[in-house]
């Protein structure tokens, strides 16, 4: 039984990138884009898709699964509590809005 991968079954649904997913896109990242980079954005989408599913062909069964290839490792440091030398009144005086001495932001969740 040959196996199945997220890509077998993209590229089943889609062949391509289309203007309109890219527009649904940008409007979901909040990107002003011109028709032209809509275009652009499509194809080049579409090439990712292309070498994504060639990548998908390769026989990786005799590769050893690796999450990290260098032996570079996270350097975390203690949090350190601090006292800030800006008053609270000039960290506050670019926020939007405000509430004593606190930013005030929109509701995010209802």
């Amino acid at each position: 039984m040959a196996k199945t991968s997220i890509f077998d079954i993209l590229f089943t649904i889609m062949k391509e990138i289309t203007k309109s997913q890219v527009k649904e896109l940008a409007e979901l990242a909040r990107l002003g884009l011109t028709e032209q980079e809509i275009v652009s954005l499509a194809k080049e989408m579409t090439t990712i898709l292309d070498y994504a599913q060639a990548l998908d062909e390769v026989d990786t069964e005799k590769v050893k699964p690796t999450c990290q290839t260098s032996d570079l490792r996270n350097i975390f440091r203690d949090d350190e509590v601090s006292v800030s030398e800006i008053s609270i009144e000039e960290k506050l005086q670019n926020a939007p809005m405000r509430e004593k001495d606190f930013i005030k932001v929109k509701k995010v969740l209802e």
